[in-house]
């Protein structure tokens, strides 16, 4: 699933799936439901996920629904379903009111939160594009990882020490992966989205392939404004219904949500101190250790191995070094006894990762590796740390969809690949990949580049 923001019709053109994605297809949203990190999740985790915005309508505000069958190929995302679920879109929402009454919703509340609502078919358009060009994770980390954005961090740093000291002492959290997030998600509040979120959950809830997953978020989003803690102008997202600077979804909001400055209120919208803090908990209750980075740039030795560049190979920091990984910046290890398993996400061409348990918990945040990377590199720069050492194989040519769909029938064509081949790139095709390379004596890095596809051609 995915949800849209500002920042991420930016990153929209600027992402690869050149096999550099985990393999962790979700069967729904991440558990915060970010915004820009939902997109690059649908990107990296081989899910479909919205295209760079198309022109807009004849009256100059958001383009119409294409009224064409969506791209997923799912019954209910055909234009015929469609139109009968946005015909019956009134009866629908109507049909949920027992369901808010449970949740202590009042009906004066669920009338007043509900009138006026209409299908936004333009989401059924958005939830099931594919993505035709992208660039590659390097292009994706210029944009992210930027000297202005890494300026405004330092303000907002500055700006609000004492949340950050607050927070830190009672959750345990870094405060620049919190800035990071914040940075990343919708720079810094200026790009977080300006669709109606109830309009918007109602609108997936009944119409499309999600209805079962939406459902609970609308409810939740009624909660929201039932209880007092937002305003409905202030919930304004994303399409899939992400909210606020660190873009929470309804049920994130519900449930890592907290009222830091004892208001009655948890505004993760306009109140610093309770976006700060509700950041905090989510990755609190996730796992964060306090005190850990995330993982370590490493140098990888001649001739590696790289079927140990797997998220399920995870080893202690002293055998990887028994490897002979090293830390690209030479500095020793802080703690030998931690594990981390190697991220190499641009294969024999590229800089290697030490990911240890702070980077899972970013990737419960957004289960995309290079959300997660760029997660943990920012708070580095914001830490006042350097850029990355080793370079980038920036001369790659990065394979378009129809060539990422070629690849993957060659690769089932040889018996490596036993999935459908899609054009989107994950954990499978990974490891098919690296099964050709094997094959024909070359690193088995996973890595899809044009040179590796010429030799799928047998040119």
């Amino acid at each position: 699933m995915s949800n849209r923001t500002g920042a991420v019709l930016i990153a929209a053109a600027l992402l690869c799936s050149s096999g550099q994605a985990q393999s962790q297809g979700q069967s729904q949203p991440q558990s915060s439901g970010n915004g820009v990190s939902n997109f690059f999740g649908n990107i990296f985790s081989g899910q479909k996920t919205a295209q760079p915005q198309a022109a807009p309508g004849p009256d100059g505000g958001p383009p119409p629904w294409s009224g064409e069958d969506g791209a997923s190929g799912h019954p209910l995302m055909t234009a015929s379903a469609i139109r009968e679920a946005a015909a019956n879109f009134q009866n629908c929402v109507a049909s949920m009111w027992p369901d808010a009454a449970r949740r202590n919703i009042t009906r004066e509340n669920f009338e007043r939160f509900t009138a006026g609502l209409a299908p936004d078919l333009r989401i059924m358009d958005l939830m099931d594009s594919q993505p035709e060009f992208t660039k590659a994770i390097w292009d994706y980390l210029d944009i992210l990882v930027n000297d202005n954005r890494l300026a405004k961090g330092r303000e907002i740093l500055a700006k609000y020490k004492p949340q950050f000291d607050a927070v830190e002492k009672a959750y345990g959290v870094d405060r620049y992966a919190i800035a990071s997030i914040w940075g990343i998600e919708s720079n810094y509040s200026t790009q977080m989205g300006d669709r109606n979120v109830v309009n918007s959950t109602a609108t997936l809830a009944c119409v499309g392939r999600r209805q079962a997953y939406f459902k609970d978020e609308f409810l939740t989003a009624l909660e929201i404004l039932n209880r007092g803690d937002l305003r409905p102008e202030q919930m304004r997202g994303s399409w899939a219904g992400a909210f606020g600077p660190t873009q929470f979804m309804p049920t994130a909001f519900k449930r890592y949500a907290v009222d830091a400055d004892g208001d009655s209120r948890r505004d993760v919208v306009d109140n610093a101190a309770d976006l700060i803090a509700s950041t905090a908990n989510n990755l609190k209750k996730d796992g964060w250790q306090t005190g850990r980075s995330w993982g370590y740039e490493v140098v990888l030795p001649e001739g590696f191995n790289f079927m140990l560049a797997d998220k399920a190979k995870a080893m202690t920091i002293a055998q990887w070094q028994q490897q002979g990984m090293k830390r690209a910046d030479g500095k020793p290890f802080p703690d030998t006894t931690e594990k981390a398993y190697l991220l190499a996400p641009a294969g024999t061409q590229g800089p290697g990762f030490l990911m240890l348990q702070n980077f899972r918990v970013i990737m419960k945040y957004n289960p995309a590796e290079a959300y997660a990377l760029a997660i943990g590199h920012f708070a580095d720069r914001l830490r006042g740390g350097p850029a990355f050492v080793q370079p980038w194989p920036r001369q790659e040519r990065v394979l378009s969809r129809a060539e990422r769909l070629e690849l993957q029938q060659l690769l089932a064509q040889r018996g490596f690949y036993k999935g459908t081949p899609d054009g989107q790139f994950g954990g499978q095709t990974r490891e098919a990949l690296r099964g050709f390379q094997a094959s024909i004596g070359a690193p088995a890095d996973g890595f899809a580049s044009s040179d590796v596809l010429e030799r799928l051609r047998g040119r």
